[in-house]
């Protein structure tokens, strides 16, 4: 499970970078840049929500266990 935590969140890094490239990318048309930035900025977002829903679905299933704080003092 880690490391399709890891993988997804280098995928998220890897479509910020793409974006950022694609805007500081110096071109005529700048329609197409926008929108290929945009691209990258939508699929770093649908990356983010999948990796959300999954950790969600993976603790639900059982294949993970919260661990951390506890929820009241003792």
């Amino acid at each position: 499970m880690r490391y399709v935590v890891v993988l997804a969140f280098l995928g998220i890094l890897a479509s910020l970078g793409s974006a950022l490239f694609f805007m500081m990318r110096n071109g005529r048309d700048d329609k197409t840049r926008g929108g290929r930035m945009a691209g990258a900025l939508a699929l770093r977002v649908a990356l983010s929500i999948v990796l959300f829903l999954s950790l969600i679905a993976a603790w639900k299933l059982g294949y993970m266990q919260p661990t951390g704080l506890p929820a009241s003092p003792r």
